[in-house]
């Protein structure tokens, strides 16, 4: 299963972006520690996982400690040895939050009806409320996770946008 992880990280204001490498991670642990190296000193540090453009996982550390977890699908644990790594252990499921169903824009045409905008088998877990207070409700990032179209690297752009490291981000997909 091929993956690209990004990190952001947050220092004094400014973000940063590093591809890390998650190859022979032995435990979530050292993933959090890979993350750790990219700044020592960050403030807040991001670790957007894409596999196969079907599941994100996204990390957070706050100044290097309390480390938040949140999966777009506990699929992703059956499927790959990283997917069980990263998300293997989160039991929380976070469906049932009551805006994620809520119509999606867009033409209303029959079409449109006939397609879920919402994949029956998934089943987000972790902590969705990681970005809250960095502008991304929980609702929101399941909505966005949820809409039919979007790739795991669509959502990550969407929230970078909303944090301001959109950028960085797209420029670490160019290399």
């Amino acid at each position: 299963m091929s993956y690209f992880a990004a990190a952001v990280v947050r220092v004094e204001g400014d973000w940063t972006a590093a591809e890390v490498n998650l190859r022979g991670a032995a435990d979530i642990d050292e993933v959090a520690d890979r993350l750790r190296d990219v700044d020592q000193d960050a403030d807040l540090s991001l670790l957007f996982v894409e596999a196969d453009d079907t599941y994100l996982v996204i990390m957070r550390l706050d100044e290097g400690e309390d480390l938040r977890v949140f999966g777009s699908d506990s699929a992703y644990a059956e499927e790959s040895r990283l997917g069980a790594l990263l998300v293997g252990d989160l039991k929380t499921s976070v469906t049932g939050l009551d805006e994620v169903d809520e119509p999606r824009s867009g033409g209303g045409g029959e079409e449109e009806s006939e397609q879920p905008a919402v994949d029956p088998e998934a089943d987000p877990v972790g902590d969705a409320d990681l970005l809250a207070d960095l502008g991304i409700s929980a609702q929101k990032l399941l909505s966005l996770c949820a809409e039919e179209g979007l790739l795991p690297a669509d959502v990550t752009a969407e929230v970078c946008q909303v944090l301001g490291c959109a950028d960085e981000v797209e420029e670490l997909r160019e290399v």
